[in-house]
């Protein structure tokens, strides 16, 4: 076999292997060492099995990942999340549909702290649904409106998904995080609209808000100040060039703990904190090992170049190679998680973008804003599954039925990025 049909075969063990719920990260792992070896020798793959693990955990560029995993985790603990909620509903107090557009406002400004999707969903979902029901807000639509705010946490830097990207692509982490701010923003507008939209069309989803006063949305804006220091920090010190990402990581993490330890965490919540970070991180960095296996596979079999000359001979334009590849992404989101689908897909899909001339910056968002769709869309909808887990009562259906208008949303915002790629790109220049 050629070394082509080696790293084609390659990949369709890997996505067997997925599908028979083999995890991702071994799947990748047992198919890379297997492959290089195939198109090498077994000596070569067993020294790439001594040399990964170092490469990858050794990286200085990754440590920025476990910094900004306990920054979150301290700001889930520290209460941060409830103020936050507290002071989004009253500034948008009276408006119909204002506890929607509150849990919209507070997941996106929480992810930009969190980084990890999932880890808004689940910390709005706890702070948010309860009141959102108690105020007569239909439940699948409440559900649906609280996974598509905990999507705004791939976008939103700092974000974990761009981190990776960057570093698999050897980007820039503070380009890919500037790049993401203005279509992370985008995204809270254009969900808040899609909640006003729906709760005048149907008002039966959701009652209007009690009014506040203008005093009273001021004095609100308080509980926006931990949230918004620890971003401006971390944003600001990374486009003036004060400090690198994992710096910027690290100032954040202290920032969110010094929060913490005033509101009462000592060393009990430490040890908690430290001991969910380390877990969540350990699951991050074993599926980076599993990429970086893959990708030196697929680089070896040549697959990722052949498929870049095959389509620059096509005779279709590069948009038509684009959507195709965003189609990909969007099947692909389906049933896989978002994070292992970039890591799959990166070292055959980067070869392909380079070559057809798209800026790597502005398709990395493009990309993760698709894989973003997978967090909400059945069958796999990782975001529905956590609220799922935390609200049993409520029915899978309603929750996916309460999403689609969101999904509507994403799929017009994604249409406006690859249209205008300067949204991406404008606060690099």
């Amino acid at each position: 076999m050629s070394p082509e049909m080696i790293g084609a075969t390659g990949l369709v063990v890997m996505i067997l292997l997925v599908a028979l719920r083999v995890p991702v990260a071994l799947a990748m792992l047992g198919v890379g060492l297997m492959g290089f070896g195939a198109v090498t020798d077994a000596g070569g793959a067993l020294q790439m099995l001594k040399d990964i693990p170092v490469d990858v955990l050794a990286k200085y560029d990754f440590s920025a990942i476990p910094l900004f995993i306990l920054m979150g985790v301290f700001a889930t603990h520290s209460g941060m999340a409830g103020k936050l909620f507290d002071a989004t509903r009253t500034i948008f107090g009276g408006v119909r549909g204002s506890l929607g557009i509150a849990g919209i406002g507070s997941s996106g400004v929480f992810a930009s702290i969190s980084g990890s999707s999932l880890a808004t969903a689940s910390t709005m979902t706890k702070v948010a649904l309860p009141q959102m029901e108690k105020y007569g807000y239909q439940p699948g639509f409440a559900c649906g409106i609280l996974a598509a705010g905990g999507t705004l946490g791939i976008m939103i830097p700092p974000s974990i998904a761009l981190l990776v990207y960057a570093i698999l692509t050897q980007q820039s982490v503070g380009d890919m995080f500037i790049a993401g701010f203005l279509p992370g923003i985008l995204g809270m507008v254009m969900y808040s609209i899609t909640v006003m939209i729906m709760v005048r069309w149907k008002p039966h989803l959701a009652k209007r808000g009690e009014p506040t006063s203008w005093k009273h949305k001021f004095l609100s804006l308080t509980g926006l100040i931990p949230f918004s220091f620890i971003f401006i920090v971390i944003i600001a010190g990374i486009f003036f060039g004060l400090f690198t990402p994992t710096e910027g990581a690290a100032v954040g993490a202290f920032a969110a703990w010094a929060y913490a330890f005033v509101k009462g965490m000592r060393m009990e919540g430490l040890k908690q904190s430290l001991i969910e970070t380390l877990a969540l991180s350990a699951v991050v960095f074993f599926m980076l090992l599993g990429a970086e296996a893959l990708g030196y596979f697929i680089s070896v079999s040549r697959l990722s170049y052949s498929l870049a000359a095959w389509i620059g001979g096509l005779a279709v334009s590069p948009m038509v190679v684009l959507l195709c590849i965003l189609a990909m992404y969007f099947l692909l989101g389906l049933f896989m998680d978002a994070l292992a689908m970039l890591v799959i897909t990166i070292p055959v899909v980067y070869p392909i973008i380079l070559a057809l001339g798209f800026d790597p910056v502005w398709f990395g968002i493009v990309a993760v804003l698709t894989v973003e769709l997978g967090l909400i869309t059945p069958p796999m909808g990782m975001n529905i599954f956590v609220i799922k887990a935390m609200a049993p009562h409520i029915k899978l259906s309603e929750m996916f039925r309460g999403v689609a208008p969101f999904i509507v949303s994403d799929v017009v915002r994604l249409a406006v990025l690859v249209a205008f790629p300067a949204i991406s790109l404008v606060l690099l220049r």
